[in-house]
Formats: C-alpha cells, structure tokens, sequence
C-alpha cells in the first residue's frame, strides 16, 4: 500500500508540473504572487529549538520558480558574493529537474542549504532582481529557492559530490572552519590541492556552529555540508590552535606551501559603561557559544551559562536577535532588545525581527545603556537606560543618535547580554609578528587577490572584514582560492 500511495503521489506530482509548464506560457509571469515561507506556529517554536522556516513544498516552489522571466542580462547574479548561476538553478526547479537545480549551486557554492537559510538575499542577490530594480514588486525568492533544492537533494538520499582534479600533492592549510575557510577548502579540493582545516574548538564549522542558534540553521545542515568536504578529500583537525599548537614555521617543515587565514572575529566588544563587570553581564559571543556549542542550557552542563527571567539584549543586529530569541527559549519571562536607534534603522534582517515580534520579544528603541547596578551577591539586577533622539547622519549616512538629558530611566534585569559588534581574533596576526595588520586589528589584504603582506598567506571573512555576512566570507573565500591558485602555478615555473 505504501509503494502504491507514493506511486500516486508521484503521478499527481508530474501531472501538476506538467500543467504548471503548459499553463504558465498562456499568464503574464509577473502576475504571479510570491511564495509564503511555510513557518513553524510562534507558540510552539519558542518552546524548543526546531527550526522557524519549514521550506516550500515542491508545489510552491516550482510557481514561484515560474515567475522569473529569463531576463536577457541577469542582474541578479551580479548581487551574489559567490557568483551562483540563479536562472539556470531556477529555471531547472521550475522544470521539476531538483537534483538538477543542486548541481548548479554547488559548481560555485559550498553551503548551499546554510546560504538559503542565513544569507541576506534581500539585499544582494533579490535586490538585483528585475522586479525589485524595474517593477518595483517583490523579487523572486532566490533564497527559498536555494534552501528548497540543497533541502531536496539532501533529503533524496542522492547527494552529489563536486568533482576534483587529479591530486598535485601541494599541501594547503586553513586557518579556521567558518564559511570563509570551509569555502576556500572546498574550492581548493576542487583544484587538486590537499587541504587541511585546522579549527580551535572542538567542532568543526565556526561562526555556523557556535554563532547562530539550531532555530535558524540546524547544525545537522552544517554537518551535511561539512560531510561533502571530506568527501572530496579535505582533512580536518579540532583542537588545533595554529600559533599555540603548532607554529606556522612547524606546518611548513611539515610540507605546507601556504596558508588561508579565515579565523573570523570572535573577540567580544563591550560599552565600557560602569558596572559592566557584575555577574549576569556576558557577551552575545559567550551567550550563544556556550548554549550552541557546550549545551550550557542542558541540566548538569559544566559549563552552564546565566539567564533570567528578565533578559536584556544590547544591539540590533542579527546577533542581538539570536540571543534575545534564545533567552525566551530559555524561559525569559521578559525578552528586551535595547537599541539606540529607531526600528527602521536596525540592521538585523527584517524576517528575523519579524520572528522576534511574534515571539513577544519587546523592542524599546531609541534608548541606550549608560550604567548596570548590582545586587549585595553582585549580580546585575537593574539598568539605567538613557533615552535617544536621531540628529544628523553620520560617517555610514545613518542618523546619529543623541542623548536626550533628564531622560534617565532604571529597568529590572536578570540578566544582560551585550550584542555590539567584535573584534578580529589577534591571535594569527600575533604569531606572524611580519604580517602587517590594520589600525583594527584586521588583517590587510590587497583588495583584489586577498593576499597579505606576507605572500604565501591569504585572508578573508571577518578577520579582513572585522564583521560580516556568512555570505560575503564564503565570497572571500571563493576569491582567495583563486587568487592563490594562480599564484602557487606561476611560482611553480
């Protein structure tokens, strides 16, 4: 009965693509409705970590591949970092080809399924989009798209793995296992180079892993992704701190020829406001790190992390949106995001302050913090909140926030995690004392080649950018692969 169920399943499946082909040519494209994210119900989802977004259905996807119209210069492609071929992968979904569609994103993206669920479309790739540029609708859902072909293929059993060339035995090292390094591994495996991705911690997958919370990318996704890595060969070793465990001098008597850097920005920032030292005041880093990656929120944990009750997250970014979402996962009974601008100005993507909004975390804007006080034990147990008016743009062409005097107020916390950007991890730049490093602590690069001071090391992500998308490291990655390749080739003659 079973074989027989799916059986008409299948028949109702091409009878439905086969009249979605025939009927599409007879409509106007462009009048076709963009597809609704399928999303889990905000009561049930804030009591766990199942994943928010649940994809299209194969119906939904294919109509809303439908509305593209082939345009004859597609600009679309000119917003991607990592330069996907977007009309033929959703030209492929619309013909029912999934298998198809996958194959076309992974000729040039390694994180297929984790840029569908993770990268800012909105203001790459479907900001380039005909109907944003030209119609002034709503561009095709490149990104549902995305998710919704790397999701089948995975789920099909039939994952395709990306040919590599013949090995030239060249061994490469990469620093770290973010989006930036797992990028650069998988398009240097491609090129016949042997590759081994060094990680600190204990898991392999960065930023990916320790940085952005189940809800929003599962890490099992991450894992499937990681898995097609060591199938076209690549090494990995946890535990390996380039620098501490070895040094560099040490990788190269081992026969390394160069390195890519892509250890990210792991170091926190905070305001410098007094107080800041009671106990309940963390990092968002230290916050999501130890939920994410140590279970800090599982009973008997050795390394539990402090939440309350009334849980305050500083920052309006995609970062502060993860950790106030996980403080109600985690019981809050008042989830705050605090930020000093207006709603309209922060930068966190708008699906994600959606989601927030439905999850009852409350959003008090145009106010920020100046001073944490503490209970007798020394933990944080109120905050004084200034409040903020926006003056004249500044530097970025943001409107710059003023503080309004006299208009102080105290608010009740338990606990208050600080989201306000990070720093590059120095400790790359501090074992290569010759690399030449900028006024921020990032690693300098030539724009172009991404190439360093010194010749045989490459950078990208966040410890050249000081703070970015997954999607604009796995861009650097993509380049610095290239660039190097070229560069070892012409060395070689």
């Amino acid at each position: 009965m079973e074989n027989r169920s799916e059986s008409l399943k299948t028949e109702r499946n091409e009878a439905w693509r086969s009249d979605l082909r025939k009927n599409i040519k007879a409509k106007d494209r462009t009048s076709l409705i963009r597809a609704k994210m399928n999303e889990v119900d905000a009561n049930v989802r804030i009591k766990s970590y199942v994943e928010v977004n649940s994809g299209l259905t194969v119906e939904q996807a294919q109509q809303e591949a439908a509305r593209c119209i082939d345009c004859a210069n597609p600009t679309c492609i000119n917003g991607c970092p990592v330069e996907i071929n977007i009309p033929k992968f959703v030209k492929r979904i619309e013909q029912g080809e999934f298998l198809e569609a996958a194959k076309v994103l992974k000729e040039t993206s390694t994180l297929p399924a984790v840029c569908g669920r993770v990268c800012p479309q909105e203001k790459q790739c479907e900001a380039n989009c005909f109907y944003t540029q030209k119609l002034k609708k709503e561009p095709v859902a490149i990104g549902y798209l995305e998710r919704f072909a790397a999701d089948y293929e995975r789920e099909s059993g039939q994952m395709s793995v990306p040919e590599t060339a013949t090995s030239n035995n060249i061994k490469i090292g990469v620093i770290g296992s973010g989006p930036a390094g797992l990028t650069f591994a998988g398009e240097m495996a491609k090129k016949g180079y042997s590759i081994t991705v060094f990680e600190a911690l204990h898991e392999i997958g960065g930023v990916l892993k320790y940085g952005i919370p189940e809800f929003r990318l599962p890490n099992d996704i991450v894992d499937v992704e990681i898995d097609n890595l060591r199938k076209m060969g690549v090494q990995f070793e946890t535990n390996f701190v380039v620098g501490k465990t070895v040094s560099f001098d040490d990788l190269k008597e081992e026969g390394y020829k160069a390195f890519f850097a892509g250890s990210g920005a792991g170091l926190p920032r905070f305001m410098g406001i007094p107080g800041e030292n009671y106990i309940g005041i963390q990092s968002s880093n230290e916050y999501l790190t130890r939920i994410n990656l140590m279970h800090a929120a599982e009973q008997d944990t050795d390394t539990p992390v402090v939440s309350g009750k009334n849980v305050m997250v500083i920052g309006g970014g995609n970062t502060a949106m993860d950790s106030v979402r996980t403080a109600k996962r985690l019981g809050a009974d008042r989830a705050m995001i605090v930020y000093r601008r207006g709603m309209d100005e922060m930068p966190a993507r708008k699906e994600e302050i959606h989601h927030a909004i439905e999850e009852g975390v409350e959003f008090i804007t145009l106010a920020n913090p100046i001073e944490y006080f503490a209970d007798e034990k020394g933990r944080v147990n109120k905050v004084k909140i200034q409040k903020m008016e926006l003056g004249e743009p500044d530097a970025s062409g943001r409107r710059r926030p003023v503080a309004i005097e006299g208009s102080e107020y105290l608010i009740q916390v338990s606990t208050v995690v600080v989201s306000v950007g990070v720093s590059p991890n120095p400790l790359i730049p501090d074992s290569l004392p010759e690399l030449t490093t900028t006024k921020w602590g990032t690693i300098e690069v030539n724009e172009d080649t991404l190439q360093s001071s010194i010749n045989t090391v490459f950078a990208g992500g966040d410890i050249v950018r000081g703070g970015a998308t997954v999607i604009l490291a796995m861009g650097d990655g993509r380049r610095a692969a290239q660039s190097m390749d070229n560069f070892l080739k012409k060395n070689e003659q």
